[in-house]
């Protein structure tokens, strides 16, 4: 019953909102100062002749594709981290989100010819997964915010699953991931193939994350290894059972591609899918800090950015990857650019150590130590820094930044 009860409030706020249904039909104009940003949609969804909503949350016959152009306001006049939906329409290109164009592609070779009209000179793409509870348009333009905020160098493409919107519809949402498998595992293999096409970062989120680590798993075992343009892959709160996560891992057989994994502890919506599944851990949700974690870590190599301590823009603490300025900026700054987060020297594994402790020191309280660094870094390279700069100031500040990582 109680989580009967947990599914109606998330219902209940999701669809309080107000905001209009049926967004993308295009627009005559953008604002003068306004972002215009181009993206490559790839979708199994069921098509519609609705121009504002293109694609329902059913499942397609076919894998569709399509070019999108989205308009979004002015740097002065939004937030970043934040989508600025229309609260009528048409939609205020100076004020809110809007489509400028939409495009459908006959084929591969229309997705190629717009891959090498829109790739930078870094010949970087950066392919973004949505989660759970996304109708098409949420897809679209949640993407286009990632994609401008994070200021990545890099050929947006997005792949969209068929997904109902509606926290009431996670079983077939969770069945449209599996279905979608097939299709996603071609896309990104047309893509990382390309020859065009120099390197390529996965980003998915939430159960989006099940069909990425699903699709490369089949991709590994399929071709025995994954393409080497794959170099970065990015699970954002990934709604993944840690010992099924563990299996399609082992299938990957040592993958080059760096793996990096945002977890946040206080993640409500992944508690409940924790409770639906049997109450085994979920990936996004992991403590980097546990004795067994870390050895799970640091023999794979995967890097865990904890973002527990950072304020989410949700209630459910779920977003926080896309909605933190500061996130969502590391992004495109370092991961999508081809830098893992601790290359600098000091590392920033090691820089968020070092000032926590000095804060800690300075005030005298082990409290601050923990305000002081509410994006903490877990990854091999700088366990053992962050471990002896933790022990400089006794047990009290290791408790209470949760322990540092041994090896």
């Amino acid at each position: 019953m109680r989580v009967v009860v947990v599914l109606l409030a998330c219902a209940l706020s999701a669809g309080c909102s107000g905001r209009p249904v049926g967004v993308l039909a295009p627009v005559e104009a953008a604002a003068p100062d306004a972002t215009r940003l181009d993206m490559l949609v790839a979708t199994t969804r069921q098509p519609t002749d609705d121009p504002g909503i293109r694609y329902t949350g059913e499942r397609g016959r076919n894998v569709s594709l399509s070019s999108f152009t989205v308009s979004i306001p002015p740097d002065g006049r939004r937030e970043v981290g934040q989508v600025q939906w229309p609260q009528r329409l048409p939609p205020d290109p100076a004020r809110e989100f809007a489509t400028l164009a939409v495009k459908p592609l006959p084929g591969i070779d229309a997705a190629r010819g717009w891959l090498r009209t829109n790739l930078p000179p870094g010949r970087r793409v950066l392919i973004f997964v949505h989660g759970f509870n996304n109708r098409f348009e949420d897809a679209v333009y949640r993407f286009a915010q990632i994609a401008h905020d994070s200021r990545a160098q890099a050929a947006p493409v997005l792949f969209t699953w068929p997904s109902r919107g509606s926290v009431f519809a996670y079983g077939f949402d969770r069945e449209s991931v599996n279905f979608s498998r097939d299709a996603f595992e071609e896309a990104v293999w047309q893509i990382a193939t390309d020859r065009n096409v120099a390197d390529v970062t996965i980003m998915a989120h939430s159960m989006g994350a099940w069909l990425a680590m699903e699709g490369l798993r089949q991709m590994s075992i399929r071709h025995g290894r994954l393409p080497a343009s794959i170099h970065n892959v990015v699970l954002a709160s990934p709604d993944l059972d840690v010992d099924v996560f563990a299996t399609q891992w082992r299938a990957l057989n040592g993958p080059s591609a760096r793996f990096t994994v945002f977890v946040s502890q206080n993640d409500r919506a992944l508690a409940l899918s924790r409770r639906l599944f049997g109450n085994v851990d979920r990936l996004g949700q992991i403590d980097p800090t546990t004795e067994a974690n870390h050895a799970a870590l640091e023999k794979s190599g995967i890097v865990v950015i904890d973002l527990t301590a950072l304020r989410g823009g949700d209630q459910f603490n779920h977003n926080k990857f896309a909605e933190s300025p500061e996130v969502v900026q590391l992004i495109g700054t370092r991961l999508v650019a081809g830098q893992t987060v601790t290359d600098s020297d000091p590392s920033l594994g090691e820089r968020i150590g070092g000032v926590a402790i000095g804060i800690g020191q300075t005030v005298g309280s082990a409290a601050g130590a923990a305000i002081s660094a509410p994006i903490a870094v877990f990854d091999p390279a700088t366990r053992r820094a962050y471990k002896d700069q933790v022990g400089q100031v006794g047990r009290s500040v290791e408790a209470t930044v949760s322990g540092a990582p041994g090896e």
